[in-house]
């Protein structure tokens, strides 16, 4: 089995700290994902697991630390280096983010308008491509209102991957849709991590998806990683919070009263 030393890094997250305002939202995060493999990030509602995708590509600067996306510290580079950065990243958010004003084919099509020079009958016909590989061919003319739940998450992720990126982000991507729908979208996801040997990084809330599709696993908690590792590794963790999350325990909190009175004061004590 390869070590980690000897594995290569597409992704390097180093002591990264993030404030909203006051509040302090990530707290020294350090994470590396390996190229080829389908990293989970996941924790509970304000865990920091969204600003940290944000952060990964590229839509928020942090406090301080550093984050290399294929070498380099996106923290840190011109907007016209980030643009660059982006061709070889596929990204599907939530909710699928499709145009509503444009049709289905017109939407994945996009990256590929943005991004390259290409003439219009190579573009429907690599749309069409990805299209057929998420199983919705002869849907580009459909508009996205005439889609399921689970079709608008097929063609967002073929928007994703229109270009053949090396990094592909999905945001919950179980998210509304029912189990069958759900375990079909887990089984697309593997195949495009062993076809395109794409290394995915997934956020999700949905434990069965997670320990289906993930090579590895990192739990996030109040700003800090609770536990990075494989499948079992989490499972058979003996953190205490990393087992409340699994079985869906409330996390029992002592009550600083001091603390309390200053926040519905507006004062510190």
């Amino acid at each position: 089995m390869t070590s980690e030393s000897q594995r290569e890094a597409v992704i390097e997250v180093q002591d990264l700290v993030t404030h909203y305002g006051e509040r302090q939202i990530l707290d020294g995060v350090n994470l590396n994902v390996y190229k080829g493999e389908v990293m989970v990030i996941m924790g509970g509602s304000g865990s920091g697991k969204s600003t940290l995708l944000r952060h990964l590509l590229g839509l928020r600067k942090p406090t301080s630390g550093s984050i290399k996306l294929l070498g380099k510290d996106i923290t840190r580079v011109s907007k016209k280096e980030m643009f660059a950065i982006r061709r070889d990243m596929g990204v599907a958010f939530q909710g699928g983010a499709l145009f509503g004003s444009l049709s289905v084919g017109e939407n994945v099509m996009l990256p590929l308008r943005e991004h390259t020079k290409l003439d219009e009958n190579t573009m429907r016909i690599m749309a069409r491509m990805k299209l057929e590989v998420m199983n919705l061919a002869g849907f580009e003319d459909l508009m996205p209102s005439e889609l399921s739940g689970g079709m608008i998450k097929r063609a967002a992720l073929a928007r994703a991957v229109i270009m053949d990126p090396k990094l592909l982000f999905f945001d919950e991507p179980s998210a509304g849709l029912d189990p069958v729908v759900s375990a079909e979208l887990d089984e697309l996801i593997l195949r495009l991590r062993n076809a395109m040997k794409m290394t995915i990084v997934i956020v999700t809330h949905e434990l069965e998806s997670a320990f289906k599709v993930a090579d590895r696993i990192t739990m996030l908690d109040q700003g800090k990683i609770l536990i990075t590792g494989t499948v079992d590794e989490v499972r058979n963790s003996d953190i205490e919070r990393v087992q409340n999350m699994l079985n869906r325990r409330p996390r029992e909190e002592d009550v600083d009263t001091e603390a309390y009175l200053g926040r519905l004061t507006g004062k510190q004590r």
